[in-house]
């Protein structure tokens, strides 16, 4: 198994949750981009500085009742 992604350096990631989060969920996603999708999910696109700052987030979304549809590490240069 190759990990592409070491557990103490930033990364990029996209989140997609189910429903749609508008502009005043920004406080509580600080440092992403938050899109609405066409089909009814949201993409929460960022960096995490870490994989304890992954699982904060994942128990952030947890802990709002959002369902959580894909997590994806996006490559970057």
């Amino acid at each position: 198994m190759t990990n592409k992604h070491k557990l103490d350096e930033i990364s990029t990631y996209e989140i997609r949750v189910e429903g749609l989060l508008g502009k005043r969920w920004a406080n509580w996603f600080a440092g992403f981009t938050i899109i609405p999708q066409p089909d009814g999910t949201t993409c929460l696109t960022g960096s995490i500085r870490d994989q304890a700052a992954l699982h904060g987030l994942l128990e952030k979304i947890r802990d709002l009742g959002l369902i959580l549809i894909s997590l994806q590490a996006i490559e970057t240069d």
